[in-house]
C-alpha cells in the first residue's frame, strides 16, 4: 500500500519567511492548529498553535515581525506520497 492510498491531499503549507501573525490567521481561517513549513518546494518543519504559544508569545516576540522560521519546529520526519507504508 502507498502512502497516497491513505494520506490527506490538498494540504496547504506556509512559507519560512512568512510572519507568525500570517501563521496565525491562515491557521484560524482553516481552522487548523498546524502547517507544514516549506522554503521553495522542500519541507524542513512545522509550525504549530503550541510552538507559537510557547516560543512566540511567551517570550513576549511580536507576531508580525517573528518569521515563521524563527518558531517553527525542525527536523519533522516526513515521507513522499509514492512511498510504501511497509516501510
Amino acid at each position: 500500500m502507498k502512502i497516497s492510498e491513505i494520506m490527506t491531499s490538498s494540504v496547504e503549507i506556509i512559507s519560512a519567511d512568512a510572519t507568525i501573525e500570517q501563521a496565525a490567521e491562515k491557521m484560524r481561517s482553516l481552522d487548523v492548529g498546524m502547517l507544514p513549513v516549506y522554503e521553495g518546494d522542500r519541507m524542513i518543519g512545522t509550525i504549530t498553535d503550541r510552538d507559537i504559544t510557547i516560543r512566540v508569545t511567551a517570550e513576549g516576540l511580536d507576531p508580525t515581525t517573528t518569521s515563521v522560521s524563527e518558531a517553527m519546529t525542525e527536523g519533522v520526519v516526513h515521507c513522499r506520497e509514492d512511498e510504501s507504508i511497509e516501510r
